[in-house]
């Protein structure tokens, strides 16, 4: 997982915008795929997606009780 602590929270925040719009497109995706392998790949990239939202809001919570 990438370090996140050297960013600001505009920047935080601007790819926790990102991370989030990329799990939209990745459900809509899920919802018109067919195929077992379609379904794991996009399953596999939502969990990235996820584990990486998760690991920015906690680097952009960690700012703000700094702040």
């Amino acid at each position: 997982m990438a370090e996140y602590s050297a960013l600001s929270l505009a920047e935080l925040d601007n790819r926790i915008a990102i991370a989030r719009d990329n799990i939209r497109q990745l459900i809509e995706q899920a919802a018109a795929a067919s195929g077992e392998r379609n379904e794991e790949r996009i399953s596999e990239r939502l969990a990235q997606q996820n584990a990486e939202l998760d690991a920015l809001s906690k680097a952009r919570d960690a700012l703000s009780v700094r702040r």
